[in-house]
């Protein structure tokens, strides 16, 4: 097996909680970040239409790209506003975390090489990398998808409360002092159940179209396309702190690994592609050794997530 390389979202630094509110953000900051409720909740606002662009900007792009119109000027402007608002949104949030350790005066362990780990720098790179890069359609969908769960937590526990006010439940034979209890509305349960039953699947097909645009980065590279060296260079590092921090991701890669094995070890199969198959298992194994972030940070474990 591959070795075991352990977001984001990835994952993202936009705050996420499930329906049980187990889950707090996307991709979490190192440090928690305190505002007063006001200031909270206007940025909550500016986050989740930065967010809300992202997804329309995709899905235009998408419309364009189902009718092959790839290079039409509004393909252009909605491909490339897809990652700035993917740049802002991970920017501020970085940029708020890293205030919130200047307050507290916290350092970052590990120096440089502790702040690439953060997986909101990670996402906040490659959105700029992105965005001044050729077109590569693969590379919308994973911030899509981030965009899609935070715009419906966002909407179900403060956009639904301020439209519709939830009711207070009457109870009988209640304590006159006890605090009063709340029934959610309909739509706002909806969109919980659906966060809480799709996220860790979403997630999952996250890890799978990130490695999948790195074999399309890779055949780009095979054949010299314009700036696909760079762009496979940069995106191996990113995977790769991508696989160390990602129980998905290393899921993803087993997977696949698995698929390959049995294609590669069916009857019939010519003995140079097991040959190929097993360089290409070693050589990965070997890079994974090589690029061991724990050996940097002070001998301390990157912490392992879960998206």
């Amino acid at each position: 097996m591959f070795p075991h390389f352990s977001v984001p979202l990835p994952g993202p630094g936009s705050p996420f909680e499930d329906a049980g509110g187990d889950r707090q953000t996307l991709h979490r900051p190192s440090t928690r970040m305190t505002w007063d409720t006001e200031s909270q909740e206007t940025s909550l606002t500016n986050l989740s239409l930065r967010h809300l662009t992202l997804i329309v900007s995709t899905s235009r792009y998408a419309l364009s790209w189902l009718r092959m119109n790839y290079y039409s000027g509004m393909a252009k402007f909605s491909y490339r506003l897809t990652f700035i608002a993917a740049a802002l949104t991970y920017g501020i949030v970085v940029y708020k975390t890293w205030r919130a350790r200047q307050k507290t005066g916290a350092k970052q362990t590990g120096g440089a090489i502790g702040y690439l780990a953060d997986e909101n720098i990670q996402y906040l790179i490659m959105a700029l990398v992105w965005l001044f890069m050729p077109q590569y359609p693969l590379a919308m969908l994973p911030y899509s998808i981030y965009s899609v769960f935070h715009v419906a937590t966002y909407t179900r526990a403060n956009l639904i409360p301020t439209i519709i006010p939830p009711k207070a439940i009457s109870g009988t034979g209640a304590s006159p002092s006890a605090k009063p209890q709340y029934s959610s509305h309909p739509l706002a349960d909806a969109i919980g159940s659906f966060v809480k039953q799709y996220y860790d699947m979403s997630m999952s097909i996250v890890s799978s179209l990130e490695i999948l645009l790195w074999i399309r980065l890779l055949l780009s590279a095979l054949l010299f396309q314009r700036r696909s060296w760079i762009l496979i260079a940069i995106y191996t590092a990113f995977l790769r702190a991508r696989f160390s921090q990602s129980s998905h991701v290393q899921n993803s890669f087993a997977m696949l690994e698995a698929r390959v094995d049995n294609l590669v070890g069916a009857q019939g199969t010519p003995p140079i592609a097991r040959q190929v198959w097993d360089s290409v298992k070693n050589g990965a194994r070997q890079f994974h050794a090589v690029t061991d972030a724990n050996r940097y940070i002070n001998g301390a474990a990157v912490p392992k997530k879960t998206q």
